[in-house]
């Protein structure tokens, strides 16, 4: 979960004043039934109150609250709604996964500009793999598919390290699942610019050897195939523990790093990516970006 408190109008790009993260991964609390969990439910509410709280404090006119697969996949996400409502008085938007990738690709086309040309945006979540793709503001394909990284981790890769059978398995289903989309997209012709976005890509590209985030948002940081086709067996062989101490990596994240690297590496070979520019901008900066577009000019 993050609040990002920015300073912003229609015309100038959105200053972050302030941010709150806190680490809910809900798509790996969702039980047999495909229900969030009550314990998750709880953090839930408990994390969008203090999140609520954070917002008043820093004195925001508005709050954009939303919400993306791990909760529009749940069997009970509708009570979870009401919960939320009832207790933090936060009325969340659940995105629908082509929403999800439309608003990303407009972060990504803004940050890039019109001179990028045709841009293919891929992001990976904790529940869903978006993949988008257009000339203009709004893409000619998007499309949303099951294949988040928390997701996965869950589902399909236990132990610690993971027994290689599983990892196989799991590479097996991603491919599988990655291809039924890629004609959709092929037949629009091949983009001028492949980018992605998310935390997991920045990981991956952090620990192939890209800039560290300290450098700053306008060094660009790029992610090559063949390094993660390198970093894989060695991220396989990892436990959890190992992958938290790799550069850039963070230890609520480490556990996913791996399904997340077998997801990237496979839509950048099954969608023609050699290499691809990671975008700073992603889904909040997209939400924040469309609500500006819908506000009065000053």
């Amino acid at each position: 979960m993050h609040l990002l408190a920015v300073d912003a109008h229609p015309g100038a790009r959105p200053l972050p004043a302030h941010s709150h993260k806190a680490e809910l991964r809900l798509a790996e609390l969702l039980d047999e039934a495909g229900a969030i969990s009550p314990e998750g439910v709880d953090e839930l509410v408990k994390t969008i109150g203090e999140a609520q709280h954070a917002a008043e404090d820093q004195g925001c006119e508005e709050v954009l609250a939303f919400a993306t697969s791990a909760v529009r996949e749940a069997v009970n996400a509708e009570a979870v709604l009401a919960r939320v409502k009832d207790e933090t008085g936060v009325d969340l938007t659940v995105l629908s996964g082509e929403e999800e990738a439309r608003l990303t690709f407009l972060a990504a086309r803004r940050w890039f500009g019109w001179s990028a040309g045709r841009l293919l945006v891929l992001d990976i979540g904790g529940g869903s793999l978006e993949v988008a793709y257009g000339m203009d503001e709004e893409p000619d394909a998007a499309v949303s598919l099951p294949l988040g990284a928390g997701r996965l981790t869950a589902s399909l890769l236990p132990g610690d390290p993971p027994d290689p059978e599983d990892v196989r398995a799991l590479r097996r289903h991603v491919r599988t699942e990655i291809a039924r989309t890629v004609g959709e997209f092929s037949r629009l012709g091949r983009p001028d610019h492949i980018v992605a976005t998310s935390k997991t890509f920045k990981q991956l590209a952090r620990i192939a050897g890209a800039a560290r985030s300290a450098e700053g948002l306008y060094v660009q940081r790029d992610l090559s195939r063949s390094s993660l086709a390198e970093w894989l067996p060695r991220l396989g062989a990892m436990t959890v523990e190992e992958r938290a101490a790799l550069p850039g990596v963070s230890p609520g994240r480490a556990a996913q790093l791996l399904a997340g690297a077998l997801v990237a590496e496979a839509a950048m070979d099954l969608f023609g990516a050699a290499e691809l520019e990671i975008c700073p901008w992603a889904l909040r900066e997209g939400v924040i970006l469309r609500r500006l577009d819908h506000l009065p000019a000053r």
